[in-house]
């Protein structure tokens, strides 16, 4: 069950990744009608939103894991969940290996 979650969770973070990727190349292509790019970009906006909230709840739920039970692989498993939202925030902010 734990590692579901966790899969879960990871899932989350790599599709986040892929949206801001999508974003990206999508904000350098210019666009001739303003109209679709704005429905497209509120679109992926609500996504991550969707995802963010997601992901709010279960890390105050303690992703899904009793103190008791929390492991090693628990710790590796968050740890890689950080660096993919590191990358987000880093590129979103300008920040860390994205830095000017």
């Amino acid at each position: 069950m734990i590692l579901q979650i966790l899969t879960l969770l990871v899932g989350a973070a790599s599709t986040l990744m892929v949206l801001v990727e999508t974003m990206e190349k999508t904000m350098t292509t210019k666009h001739t009608d303003n109209g679709n790019t704005l429905d497209a970009f509120i679109s992926r906006k609500r996504e991550i939103d969707a995802m963010l909230q997601r992901l709010t709840a279960f890390s105050d739920d303690h992703f899904g894991v009793a103190p008791d039970e929390v492991s090693w692989g628990h710790v590796g498993n968050l740890g890689y969940v950080v660096e993919r939202l590191r990358q987000a925030s880093d590129f979103l902010f300008t920040e860390g290996e994205c830095a000017s």
